[in-house]
């Protein structure tokens, strides 16, 4: 990128034009307060998107329940330089892990962040396709460390790593004609959304943090229409401008959601990547990523804020994020509230959250009878993991997995509270089978139907991110 007094005279015009220019007017002058617990909602994003979403994740741990890392690092990764996070935040090796778990402990003895004990709880997803060449697996790696800090070693159930796809640096969708006009898999450019063969990872994500779902709707045939909403006021004191961000967000919410009738929904925030807010690509990520069509069967509500690019020769009370990237580095405040609730774009997440959920009405989640989890289903493996998903049971406070080879018995490898689990240390190529009991009362219920899966092969030696060839994926 080049220093604003060398660009093109051109280049400044149209920029001048963009900031001079309203914003298309939003379909939502502000949020819906909509039947949604605050306390079932979850966080993905891609790059810059996934480094908020780890700091999002960590600053308010007693809300999310689970999180999305698509191409990102661990908390505090750049530690308010510029320099690192374009530098060993992104191509690696990444800073030492000591400093973001202390950074953590601190910030949470402070009160500037939710106790660290709450990452414990959280279902944790992680991506990295070995064609990514903008950020290295290395920093995706030091993530997995970050966590497995806090969950335990392999991360005791909670966390699932995805790193056998030859992907690019993408969000990943499934090959179908819907998608033609979208990246191939390895492909690092925008859109930044790849077409992996049937490997549709918005599924996988939803699935690790709220467990089974039902069947995802047709994309084209939605339940409501995706709206555009005001973000000003959630920006308050500060104007949108000030903060990097764009003057309208999005928002998907199912018509289940739309009335406060019926269980609570859930929200999920999807944060783009660099270059991938709807100024630069239009809606595609919004329309294309895939949530929407399953959060549109399973009462989960999707919002989309957006960064806006800001550039060098604005007023100076305007940041500098010209790639209109998240702000994981400071480019706001110029320090170490980034990362904290008080972050200033933090704190807009959390306002548009605070809203949306301001009609919520407690209710017992939904659950199936009996004592069995149901529709146990493997919905991801990589060459040493597998993410199982299921119904949970009326009553239940614990699960336990237990996992049988071809022919072997069953025995017991991990228990969770919740209705996913990530089972990990297993052999790549390898067919494995799997049941999941409920503890009801302190007593072990019966023991769910079989589900199956074979390992992938571990992923080929990768020298050249972006022109490594790749095998077709089947999951």
């Amino acid at each position: 990128m080049q220093p604003a007094f060398q660009r093109p005279l051109g280049y400044l015009a149209f920029a001048a034009v963009l900031a001079a220019n309203p914003a298309i007017t939003a379909d939502l002058d502000v949020l819906p307060a909509l039947n949604a617990a605050i306390t079932e909602s979850s966080i993905s994003g891609l790059s810059s998107g996934a480094f908020m979403a780890v700091q999002f994740g960590t600053a308010w741990s007693s809300i999310i329940k689970g999180v999305g890392v698509v191409s990102g690092g661990p908390f505090y990764c750049a530690q308010t330089s510029s320099v690192t996070a374009t530098g060993a935040c992104m191509k690696g090796p990444p800073p030492s892990l000591r400093v973001s778990v202390e950074m953590a402990d601190r910030m949470a003895r402070a009160g500037d962040i939710d106790p660290t004990d709450n990452l414990r709880a959280q279902q944790i997803y992680l991506f990295h396709g070995y064609n990514d060449n903008t950020v290295a697996r290395a920093v995706t790696d030091a993530a997995a460390e970050f966590y497995e800090h806090y969950l335990g070693q392999g991360g005791n159930g909670h966390l699932f790593y995805q790193k056998t796809l030859g992907a690019g640096h993408a969000f990943i969708v499934t090959d179908t004609p819907g998608a033609v006009n979208l990246n191939d898999c390895s492909i690092s450019r925008s859109p930044f959304i790849d077409r992996c063969g049937n490997y549709d990872q918005a599924g996988v994500i939803l699935r690790i943090i709220y467990g089974a779902l039902n069947a995802p709707a047709n994309p084209d045939a939605l339940s409501a229409p995706v709206r555009s909403f005001d973000q000003t006021r959630y920006a308050e004191p500060d104007t949108p401008g000030a903060l990097s961000l764009g003057r309208n967000g999005y928002l998907f919410v199912p018509r289940d959601c739309e009335t406060s009738t019926g269980p609570p929904c859930r929200v999920h925030v999807v944060l783009h990547g660099c270059r991938q807010n709807a100024d630069t690509i239009g809606r595609q990520l919004v329309d294309r990523a895939g949530f929407n069509a399953w959060a549109d069967t399973n009462r989960v509500i999707v919002l989309y804020p957006q960064t806006e690019a800001r550039w060098s020769w604005l007023p100076p009370w305007q940041p500098y994020n010209p790639l209109a990237c998240w702000d994981w580095w400071g480019y706001v405040s110029g320090d170490d509230s980034y990362v904290t609730k008080s972050g200033r774009q933090i704190k807009v997440i959390k306002a548009m959250l605070d809203a949306l959920t301001a009609g919520n009405r407690p209710a017992n989640p939904a659950a199936t009878p009996g004592n069995a989890p149901d529709a146990l289903a493997v919905i991801d493996t990589s060459d040493t993991a597998a993410a199982l998903a299921w119904i949970p049971v009326s009553g239940a406070t614990l699960y336990r997995v237990s996992r049988a080879d071809a022919d072997g018995n069953f025995a017991p490898v991990g228990s969770i509270a919740v209705s996913s689990f990530a089972d990990t240390g297993l052999a790549p190529q390898t067919f494995y089978r799997w049941r999941v009991t409920a503890i009801i009362n302190g007593s072990e219920g019966p023991a769910s139907a079989e589900a199956s899966a074979t390992t992938r092969a571990v992923p080929p030696p990768c020298e050249q991110p972006g022109n490594c060839p790749i095998g077709a994926p089947t999951r």
